[in-house]
């Protein structure tokens, strides 16, 4: 049973702004009406004991029920909320000082959401982040929003930052496979900061963004609202709890810390072999350098690199990710990753340094990730790989990724309409389905699941990348820097497999090279303006 009062029945000295109703189970309101001595004539004493749980990570509960209450808040439209390509991004004094605002926008994607799942209803999602500057503050309203919508269970890793390609896997796997969802709160490779770019998007049941369907929706239903669902009182979760720790917001609802790395590690795992990999790059004349830019992809690639491939610290470089990512432009490209660019040997245009003449202290392989680790840049010693052509390659050296080898090779491949067409002509001569896309990851999403969303041919392996920097496989729905990584580790060591350990390597100069004599060199321009840009007409 449910009783409905207006908040100031059961908070007389309420100081909210806002009108608003509360909702509670009888016997939660049982509970509080017992201890309506303690509750309002004590409430000093109640904010002390409250203040010691919440310094101990344990949610504090009143006798009789949850410290937390439902509520419905009165709000307006807010105009302005259509997703683009990948959700919703603005500056983040949007975010934090238009009323209402994550609210409303997070209000609009869960009834998108319940009214596109047969059950329409969420039980289960995801929340997760690049650790951009208003992560944090944003992700405890969305708590709020998520248990006053009745999800079940959010969750949230521990620290609260994830990488995009490590929410799709998780999305997929976690949870015995019944995550319906999740809330990803990245604004990709634009600068984060006080003055800078914050952004959420909501990536569907099988890891994929949002198709336009569902953003169109949740556009529309933002021009509509009039309230928004949430929970008043209690304290903040602790998201540097322990993993497995368990935030009970409601009755019904709770916030559980997992592990940001198991599950997407497991899906690396299952695309290449891991033990080869550490073989061949124990090597002392081969190495590695990975730039992480201050980014989510940094703590995956320390994982990933270090803890499961052996290899030293030496390998990374800004690999802590930071509210404003330190200041730089979390950009995997030769302008943004200047520092990797120099370190590789190379001039600011991609082109080798002359004055360097001891190329034996270059690394082997150079790579970036972007402020949420989707995206990728790839180098060799004095020498950068455009985003088409690594794309290219990966497709013609597919014998080299188990992934695909252990299938026959890709069974479709994909690229954004702006790229060149070095993926065209591999595809043509080694028979795999092309397909051109808009930009848009989520329509490589579509490819991918065009068996399980619209009961279509299966194109699994699939092989998809994009102008901007984006290389990505159906082991999950996202592009995926570090996958991108691992399948130019594999390369290398596959064409250095017969070359003796005192020879010279074949290095990525070398293989593109190689490349480029087979089938011949294509060449495309890619136009980045920054900021607001004025075009008379």
């Amino acid at each position: 049973m449910k009783i409905i009062l207006p908040f100031s029945t059961l908070l007389r000295n309420s100081a909210l702004q806002y009108r608003m109703k509360i909702i509670l189970p009888f016997s939660i309101l049982s509970g509080i009406l017992l201890e309506s001595v303690s509750a309002f004539t004590h409430a000093s004493t109640l904010g002390q004991r409250t203040q010691a749980y919440s310094k101990r990570n344990v949610p504090f509960l009143p006798r009789g029920g949850s410290l937390y209450a439902t509520v419905e808040v009165e709000t307006a439209p807010i105009q302005g909320m259509r997703p683009g390509t990948s959700g919703l991004r603005k500056k983040v004094e949007v975010w934090s000082d238009t009323q209402n605002y994550v609210e409303n926008f997070v209000q609009s994607l869960l009834d998108t959401a319940k009214q596109r799942d047969p059950t329409g209803k969420i039980d289960t999602l995801i929340v997760a982040g690049d650790g951009r500057y208003y992560n944090n503050e944003a992700m405890q309203r969305i708590f709020r929003v998520c248990a006053g919508n009745g999800v079940n269970k959010v969750l949230v890793p521990k620290g609260g930052i994830m990488s995009t390609p490590a929410v799709s896997a998780a999305i997929r796997d976690l949870d015995g496979g019944f995550v319906q969802g999740a809330i990803v709160l990245t604004a990709s490779h634009n600068p984060g900061g006080p003055r800078e770019d914050f952004g959420i998007k909501y990536n569907e049941g099988l890891g994929q963004p949002a198709g336009e369907e569902f953003t169109e929706a949740a556009y529309d239903r933002s021009l509509e609202l009039v309230s928004y669902s949430s929970v008043t009182g209690g304290p903040d979760v602790n998201l540097n709890a322990d993993i497995g720790t368990t935030f009970q917001i409601t009755p019904s609802s709770l916030v559980v810390i997992i592990d940001p790395f198991e599950v997407y590690i497991n899906s690396l795992k299952s695309c290449f072999d891991f033990d080869m990999l550490r073989s061949f790059w124990s090597r002392n004349d081969v190495s590695i350098l990975f730039d992480g830019m201050h980014g989510a992809g940094g703590p995956f690639a320390r994982r990933l690199l270090i803890e499961e491939l052996g290899m030293s610290e030496d390998a990374l470089m800004r690999c802590n990710p930071l509210p404003d990512f330190g200041g730089c432009h979390p950009d995997p490209n030769l302008t943004y990753a200047d520092e990797l660019v120099k370190k590789m040997g190379m001039a600011p245009d991609g082109s080798a340094d002359e004055s360097i003449k001891d190329l034996t202290v270059l690394p082997t392989l150079g790579a970036a990730n972007d402020g949420d680790g989707d995206r990728n840049m790839i180098a060799g010693s004095q020498f950068f790989v455009t985003p088409s052509d690594s794309l290219a390659l990966i497709c013609d050296n597919w014998e080299a990724i188990p992934h695909f080898a252990q299938r026959g090779g890709p069974n479709g491949v994909a690229r954004s309409m702006p790229s060149s067409a070095a993926l065209d002509v591999v595809a043509q001569a080694r028979s795999i389905p092309l397909f051109i896309t808009p930009t848009g990851w989520k329509f490589f999403g579509n490819l991918m699941s065009s068996k399980e969303l619209f009961d279509g041919k299966d194109y699994t392996p699939f092989l998809c990348g994009e102008e901007s920097f984006g290389t990505g496989s159906d082991h999950i729905r996202e592009k995926d820097g570090l996958w991108a990584v691992l399948a130019w580790m594999s390369i290398i060591a596959n064409a250095n497999k017969d070359v003796p350990a005192n020879e010279p390597v074949v290095t990525v100069k070398d293989i593109v090279k190689k490349h480029w004599k087979k089938y011949g060199r294509h060449f495309y321009c890619r136009y980045d303006y920054e900021g607001e840009i004025f075009c008379p007409i």
